[in-house]
């Protein structure tokens, strides 16, 4: 049954997945037919194409390897200076810059010449470009919205998970009682398991970070106010100062850093908790800003990935993962025991998390993701705008074809690193804690 379910956890992502990558080809493709640009293909997957079916000017299909998509526009680069489609070279860097404007135009038709991609406006240019990994920013916001909104998320809650026997210093590596221990406060004041903190020193709580915050900031007496079957009870604690985790400022802890604080003994409970529309939104800029910081420091973490898939090192929960291990992930959470509702919360936001981070990756300017495109076009506005001002001739279009060297090089540096990831989600896969 655990076999089954995790079979059909993986078939449920990689169809969140497929719809994903058609999802952003859509972007590029309604606003090319929009602009009016010829778009050969739209196609989900690569390599040997499974089915498809031609409508108008556009071949549509799916192919067997579901791991991204693409769109064929006519005339994605300008002629050469010759203004020739077509040329060779034996320098090889010269020979992949003619390679590329020499595919940017196959299948040119007669009429195609008003219907090129690179005689577009800058602006359109980058609609289009920016158009794809838009559509995925547009699932992953709707899709966390709607989990948080409707569902909820699961959060620290001011309810008593867990009271402490004893005060220990949280750098200490120990969890049991040793003699001459002080009594934790929370044991000392009568607070058991089940009670739910409505009010601390007269101020009413509903919010575990609040009540971590208010807790940390006191040190003597306090009023306890909890919800007991039923009842509202008011109990005195004496807070006593103790060494704890550092927080982060939302309730979550940062490893291996302590503080001197107000301690008073007890671990919250975790519950799914609705959120408000403002609380949604506040949390999806947080995923941003956390998406964005570890993109920037996804190459310092290389050497742990390295150690994790062919050393003896442990592989992170913060760890780079690709599209195997995610759905290794996915799998896994059809095989947790925990309610129906749940599993499908936490894949529709591993499907957010995925869309997400296509939108941060292809935004970044190189080529050949979408980034790089945008970042021409708006060079090429950059140009001819100054050579207007100054008076000077038009420069033209701006001729992409001629950074594919770098390209190929971009390329290479994410072939290898997507290698690397997949051989860790093989060999050591991150798993659900």
């Amino acid at each position: 049954m655990t076999t089954l379910m995790m079979i059909l956890g993986i078939v449920v992502f990689a169809v969140g997945l497929l719809f994903s990558i058609a999802w952003h080809e859509l972007g590029h493709l309604s606003t090319a037919k929009l602009f009016g640009i010829r778009v050969p293909q739209y196609m989900v997957g690569f390599g040997p194409t499974i089915f498809s079916r031609k409508k108008g000017d556009t071949e549509y299909g799916i192919k067997a390897i579901p791991l991204g998509g693409y769109i064929r526009m006519i005339g994605m680069f300008p002629p050469g200076p010759d203004g020739r489609l077509e040329a060779r070279s034996t320098s090889p860097w010269r020979g992949m810059i003619e390679d590329a404007r020499s595919a940017a135009f196959e299948e040119l038709k007669p009429g195609d010449e008003t219907r090129l991609f690179y005689t577009r406006k800058p602006w359109k240019r980058v609609i289009v470009m920016f158009a794809g990994p838009f559509m995925n920013l547009i699932l992953a916001v709707a899709i966390f919205l709607g989990v948080m909104m409707t569902f909820g998320i699961s959060t620290q809650t001011t309810t008593v998970g867990k009271v402490s026997d004893c005060v220990i210093q949280q750098s200490e590596n120990r969890t049991k009682c040793e003699k001459g221990d002080t009594v934790a406060p929370a044991k000392a004041a009568g607070l058991k398991l089940g009670d739910k903190i409505v009010g601390f020193q007269g101020q009413p709580i509903d919010d575990w970070s609040a009540l971590q915050g208010k807790i940390r900031e006191t040190i003597g007496p306090a009023t306890i106010t909890v919800e007991r079957d039923g009842k509202q009870v008011d109990l005195q604690a004496n807070l006593i100062k103790n060494q704890v985790s550092k927080t982060d400022g939302e309730g979550g802890y940062v490893e291996g850093k302590y503080v001197s604080a107000g301690f008073l003994g007890f671990t919250p409970a975790t519950g799914v908790v609705q959120q408000g529309f403002g609380d949604s939104v506040s949390r999806m800029g947080d995923m941003m800003e956390n998406g964005v910081e570890s993109l920037i420091a996804l190459p310092s973490k290389i050497p742990d990935l390295w150690d994790a898939a062919f050393g003896d090192g442990d592989r992170k929960q913060d760890s780079p993962m690709g599209v195997v291990g995610a759905a290794r992930v996915g799998g896994e959470v059809f095989t947790l025991d925990i309610p129906p509702e749940n599993q499908i919360a936490m894949m529709l936001f591993l499907v957010a998390g995925f869309n997400l981070s296509l939108f941060l990756f292809n935004m970044l300017p190189l080529l050949p993701l979408d980034g790089g495109h945008i970042a021409g076009a708006l060079w090429e506005s950059v140009r001819r705008k100054a050579a207007k001002l100054l008076k000077r001739p038009d420069p033209g279009p701006f001729d992409v074809a001629k950074l594919m060297p770098v390209a190929y090089v971009v390329a290479g540096i994410f072939i290898c690193f997507t290698i690397l990831v997949l051989i860790a989600d093989v060999v050591n896969p991150v798993r659900i804690s």
